[in-house]
């Protein structure tokens, strides 16, 4: 495990660390232990304690360095953090007070007996000195995995705004793109010689729309309410347009209301099965939202249309690459025979620990 690059683990390649780790270790402890005596006998320096010192530094450092590398990808990132110092400390106080009892029963006599006649160092200032190099040891490594991580984390922030924007601006996009200000041009035109105060409803309903989007800019995560308040306004605006050719079922308990979901969300997957499926009086789109196992699920008919227009690819993919910000669970994406399905993580909380 010497020569194992700990870089996806730890952020970096520790390698030259221990090499040199070692030597520097090894000097600073015969320095502690010996450093009046070898003033007087430079010889036992390199042919008796260099040795043991090395060979103790050794041991000591690849089984404690295997034991961080264990608890850092069992417990890893900031999330926990505290779980695993709880159980590191104890751990390496243990380790350390075990191995350092064998090694003093066993190793330790024989070593001294053949390569430092004579020349005892003090337990006490040897146990001590030992764990104070072990405790700056395992915080370089440490304080150096952290640093890595919170790299990692200001990467992730950037990803997110980037992704942020990129949701609005498909959602904006969504809006008003010529086919959509045609449709919904259209659609008022034919509603206002009929009905004009349903007419006002439509423009009333469009401007609520346009509103949310620019309320919601700087916004990472919005209320289950407010996304489907939106949902109703935006859905409005497709049974205007489709008439009965579509059918949409909203089936979300209050309870959940208060729970998060990343915004636009639903818009985007509504979005998407207009895009891709047929929507006729003989084939009419039925759209389901409801609550299942902690997801908010959009469910649809499957009736793909033939020719389907340019994707910008940014709809579900970026869904997906936001939610992974702030939760392991992962947008479900199913495509069946008769049904396409997305399911969408609902959250408690603002996000992943930074």
């Amino acid at each position: 495990m010497i020569f194992k690059n700990t870089k996806p683990v730890l952020g970096f390649d520790d390698r030259w660390f221990v090499f040199h780790g070692i030597l520097l270790v090894s000097m600073g402890m015969d320095l502690i232990l010996f450093g009046a005596v070898l003033q007087d006998n430079m010889q036992m320096l390199f042919t008796g304690c260099f040795l043991i010192s090395i060979f103790y530094t050794s041991m000591f450092w690849v089984f404690f360095r295997a034991l961080h590398l264990y608890f850092t990808e069992r417990y890893p990132g900031f999330d926990n953090i505290r779980k695993r110092y709880i159980i590191l400390i104890p751990t390496v106080l243990f380790c350390f007070i075990t191995l350092k009892t064998l090694i003093d029963l066993t190793i330790d006599p024989i070593m001294h007996a053949y390569l430092t006649p004579g020349l005892n160092p003090p337990e006490i200032l040897e146990a001590i000195g030992s764990f104070v190099f072990l405790i700056l040891v395992m915080s370089i490594y440490e304080g150096t995995y952290l640093f890595a991580e919170l790299k990692k984390s200001n990467i992730k922030q950037q990803v997110l705004i980037k992704e942020n924007i990129s949701s609005q601006l498909e959602g904006l996009k969504n809006q008003i793109n010529p086919h959509f200000l045609f449709n919904s041009l259209n659609t008022l035109a034919s509603i206002i010689p009929e009905d004009p105060d349903r007419g006002v409803r439509f423009v009333t309903t469009l401007s609520k729309v346009y509103r949310y989007i620019l309320d919601i800019k700087d916004q990472k995560l919005i209320s289950v309410k407010k996304e489907l308040e939106y949902l109703y306004s935006y859905t409005y605006l497709l049974k205007e347009r489709f008439g009965e050719n579509i059918h949409i079922n909203i089936n979300v308990n209050e309870e959940d209301h208060n729970k998060l979901i990343i915004p636009l969300s639903l818009q985007i997957t509504f979005e998407n099965a207009i895009k891709h499926n047929i929507i006729t009086s003989k084939k009419p789109l039925h759209i389901d939202v409801y609550m299942e196992n902690e997801n908010l699920v959009v469910k649809n008919n499957l009736q793909k249309k033939s020719t389907v227009g340019t994707s910008t690819k940014l709809g579900l993919q970026n869904i997906k690459n936001r939610y992974k910000f702030f939760t392991d669970k992962e947008v479900g994406v199913i495509s069946t025979v008769q049904h396409f399905i997305v399911t969408l993580p609902l959250l408690t909380t603002t996000g992943k620990t930074i």
